[in-house]
């Protein structure tokens, strides 16, 4: 197994080991340091010793040792007397020749962990996408439109909270779940963006996060079938990751939507993530969940990128202004506005924009803005776009995706 795959295989595993050994030992913050330290020792030891014969369980295994260390130490003596000496009624902690706790899976209940109550809302996305996604706090901060620091002051924060708060590391009661659901659905949503579009590194398509996404979701979906907003959201992320094989070409640069071939669209996954939204958009009240997957099910429906359906893409954008008030919706917005009204029509809207922080130092932005003013003639107005584009992008892919278009402009035209 290369090292690739085997950091692959820590990024699954980590929650699960996570939920595992905060379950059994009741630690949450002690747990993820310890979790931490044995992946760490896992992505050193297995490329050069081996995959052990049971990965999860050897990792469980290393952590829960590390845990007993660390409440054994005296810092976490001083903090925890009360704590440890409750621990007969907790567990005790993994003798050094036992076996691992049953294999089963505790990301579920880690999701809803990390939403406790004493949380804000943005704190419990910050801790998730940390504990259960595995993303840095540089990813984090992108995906939020904040910066690392407030991100790493949040998780830090959240884990002393928790810590503090000594509740048992459970499923919530029936009559808490409401409120916690919709802080999980928000943490899973990011996730599966981040998948989509990775926002660091050389790649444009995370799989591997996309996967856990939806099999997270699935999860939820299975546990509260007659949720209509986790039903939208499990069909928003398969009409979108159905695109996936088509959003790269074999070289992995970007191929737009509109150049994409959709024979590689997956027509399974279309055809489930459509029924899903279909049958999620009578029930209950509408949200945003159940809106973006209309949107995308409009996208994925079209045999090609003239038959799109744009006014009421453009109209569905409409209502999903109205439930919440995000730049990236009033971006879109603008986008299907062009395509319905012309060039200047969107630009009139990003104008508007143009004023937001959470969103004008984005290259999204500027992309979008460059892609309007050359349909509309101002090549010079869209090479200084495309290049604050460019400069502000932080995957590689999307660099050279900007770079080719501010080349492409630059280059001289012949009669």
């Amino acid at each position: 197994m290369t090292t690739g795959e085997i950091e692959n295989l820590l990024r699954r595993l980590a929650p699960q080991v996570l939920g595992a050994v905060a379950r059994r030992h009741g630690h949450f913050d002690l747990a993820e340091d310890a979790t931490q330290e044995a992946l760490t020792a896992a992505a050193l030891q297995w490329p050069r010793d081996g995959l052990p014969e049971n990965p999860k369980g050897w990792l469980i295994t290393v952590a829960s040792r590390r845990l007993t260390d660390l409440v054994r130490s005296e810092q976490a003596r001083r903090r925890r007397e009360a704590t440890v000496a409750e621990w007969g009624s907790i567990g005790s902690p993994l003798p050094v020749d036992g076996r691992p706790p049953a294999d089963g899976d505790d990301t579920l209940v880690l999701l809803f962990m990390c939403s406790h109550p004493s949380l804000s809302p943005v704190s419990q996305v910050a801790l998730t996408l940390r504990a259960v996604g595995g993303l840095s706090a540089a990813e984090i901060a992108r995906g939020l439109l904040t910066s690392e620091q407030t991100v790493t002051r949040r998780i830090t924060r959240a884990k002393q909270s928790i810590r503090e708060s000594a509740v048992p590391f459970a499923l919530p009661a029936p009559d808490q779940l409401a409120s916690r659901l919709r802080a999980v659905l928000t943490v899973l949503y990011l996730i599966f963006n981040e998948s989509y579009a990775s926002t660091g590194g050389a790649t444009l398509v995370r799989t591997d996060l996309a996967a856990e996404a939806i099999r997270l979701t699935r999860a939820l979906h299975e546990a509260l079938p007659d949720d209509s907003q986790v039903a939208g959201l499990l069909a928003l992320m398969l009409l979108t990751h159905a695109r996936h094989r088509a959003r790269t070409a074999p070289d992995g640069s970007l191929v737009p939507m509109a150049e994409q071939d959709r024979a590689l669209w997956d027509r399974a996954a279309i055809e489930e993530g459509t029924a899903l939204v279909t049958a999620a958009l009578p029930r209950g009240p509408t949200g945003p969940f159940q809106v973006q997957a209309a949107i995308a099910a409009l996208h994925d429906e079209a045999e090609s990128a003239e038959a799109t359906d744009w006014p009421q893409i453009a109209a569905l954008y409409g209502v999903l202004l109205h439930l919440e008030d995000n730049p990236v919706v009033a971006l879109n917005h603008a986008v299907a506005v062009s395509m319905v009204s012309g060039p200047r029509a969107g630009l009139e809207l990003l104008e508007r924009l143009g004023a937001d922080a959470r969103v004008n130092t984005d290259r999204r932005f500027h992309a979008v803005r460059g892609h309007l003013l050359e349909k509309a003639g101002d090549t010079a107005g869209a090479l200084d776009a495309y290049r604050a584009a460019a400069r502000l992008a932080t995957n590689l892919e999307h660099q050279r995706y900007l770079n080719r278009q501010v080349g492409r402009l630059e280059a001289p035209t012949t009669d």
